[in-house]
């Protein structure tokens, strides 16, 4: 009777025991948060747009090698790691074709360039099947020839999914045409182009817009008001300028009348 006893109670113990190590064992993933995805009534990046950037691995670099890059019809690029949202490391040599370039600078322009994303396949050389790699990129720097707008050089940074990404995103202002203040003879005084966010890289904005409409004469927009993706951070102060309608300018037609007007 004893011994019956004395087994149940270590059964017992033993299955509670065993239940507890069970449940730490299979205990579930933390959730993992919802990815990032563009808001229905916010710009975001037109599919027709899209296209893959090709490039070869460059070996080494200097002032040389790039001009022989250049004459060759090509650009001489880097690809960094994100880290802290600008700068990393794990630096890849390339270089990518300087008419593909050239066409989507001029094409987008250099600040709707910098601010889409891009696939970048590395291959061994031109026209070759084979990827050495296939990332998603943010163009970071171009460097233009004065002059002559030559694309002399390009800086690309990774940008998976998980990044976060210091951006200047190019401002497009709308509604200028129904604005109480352009109408009354005001005009529009343009402070800021493009405003700095950091940004997860599945949401960078192509282009915000600054809309204009209900804007009457000596009223302004500032960067808090601009709408942007709640995931957006804003890295400049809410409170600086971006827009302003101000008063009729003067013509010099009407500054020659007035000073005819005080000789007499």
């Amino acid at each position: 009777m004893l011994l019956q006893r004395s087994t149940r109670l270590l059964t017992r113990s033993t299955l509670r025991r065993f239940s507890h190590s069970a449940a730490a064992l299979v205990q579930p993933d933390p959730p993992q948060p919802d990815p990032f995805t563009y808001l229905p009534d916010l710009p975001k990046p037109d599919p027709k747009h899209a296209e893959t950037i090709l490039a070869i691995p460059r070996a080494i670099s200097g002032k040389n090698i790039s001009a022989k890059e250049r004459k060759a019809g090509r650009v001489p690029s880097i690809v960094f790691e994100q880290e802290d949202g600008q700068h990393g490391g794990n630096k890849r040599l390339i270089s990518v074709e300087t008419n593909q370039i050239k066409k989507l600078v001029k094409h987008l322009g250099k600040s709707f360039f910098m601010s889409r994303l891009f696939e970048l396949e590395v291959r061994p050389e031109f026209g070759s099947d084979q990827v050495v790699e296939k990332v998603r990129v943010l163009p970071r720097l171009v460097h233009l020839q004065a002059g002559t707008d030559a694309v002399l050089n390009v800086t690309f940074i990774r940008a998976p999914s998980h990044a976060w990404l210091k951006v200047e995103v190019p401002l497009m202002f709308i509604g200028d045409d129904v604005s109480p203040g352009l109408k009354k003879g005001a005009y529009l005084n343009v402070i800021k182009r493009k405003v700095k966010y950091l940004c997860p890289a599945d949401v960078i904005p192509p282009y915000i817009e600054v809309d204009l409409s209900g804007l009457d004469v000596g009223q302004k927009l500032v960067m808090g008001d601009l709408r942007v993706h709640p995931a957006l951070k804003l890295l400049q102060s809410e409170d600086e300028a971006v827009v302003k309608i101000a008063g009729a300018r003067v013509s010099e037609q009407q500054k020659k009348e007035k000073a005819s007007e005080k000789k007499k």
